[in-house]
């Protein structure tokens, strides 16, 4: 189980100095890419990636909330991204993409929408190193988690264990003390945490929370 801090919720003024605060905390960020068109927002690029990378030690999880995200790869991957995400509604040539990550020396992953079923996944899973079930709908932080996506966490888990895949899965989306045991149970090992992290007055209080929940679970 690993939390990974969603930096949408950090400081963009003091991004840098927020990340440094809690990255002895955890193994990952989270960091959001958008483009203003598949999801209704625009955030951070490459050079953000980039930056970050020479200003702090953690890796960092990018995912590609974009139009056509192939494009992009190779940039973020040359910024220096561990691990990339990329939308299945997204994409046209998903095996590509994913082959583009993976030789780049990035775990590659793919997302799933709220809206979009487990089966999506089909003929993907075998091939990926993580799958993001989206519990709230891409483009904003601060949503309400979408409970009915527990099921799905519980479709993938069987699809991954059905396709004999070592994918984990990752859920990003309102997760809390209370959801993320729920998360756990259903089949998630990384869970992103956006407002739960950066809008408490002790960070570093709030990452232990997480976990402890997510102990207690098991």
């Amino acid at each position: 189980m690993k939390i990974l801090p969603s930096i949408l919720s950090a400081n963009f003024a003091h991004l840098a100095g927020d990340v440094q605060e809690i990255e002895h905390d955890v193994d990952l960020i989270h960091v959001d890419v958008m483009d203003g068109h598949f999801v209704p927002n625009i955030t951070i690029g490459a050079p953000v990636v980039k930056a970050l990378k020479k200003e702090t030690h953690v890796a960092q999880d990018v995912h590609l909330m974009v139009e056509e995200p192939a494009g992009l790869l190779t940039d973020f991957l040359e910024a220096g991204a561990d691990m990339i995400s990329v939308h299945v509604e997204a994409c046209k040539h998903l095996h590509r993409a994913i082959q583009i990550i993976k030789d780049g020396g990035a775990k590659a992953g793919v997302v799933l929408n709220p809206s979009t079923p487990a089966s999506a996944l089909e003929a993907i899973v075998a091939d990926v190193d993580y799958v993001l079930v989206m519990t709230v709908d891409p483009g904003f932080g601060g949503q309400t988690f979408i409970y009915s996506m527990i099921d799905k966490i519980k479709a993938v888990h069987e699809l991954i264990i059905s396709k004999k895949s070592s994918a984990v899965i990752e859920v990003d989306g309102g997760i809390n003390a209370e959801t993320l045991p729920l998360c756990l149970e259903a089949g998630a090992s990384l869970f992103v945490a956006g407002s739960a992290v950066f809008n408490s007055k002790d960070r570093h209080a709030a990452i232990k929370a997480l976990i402890q929940s997510g102990n207690k679970a098991r």
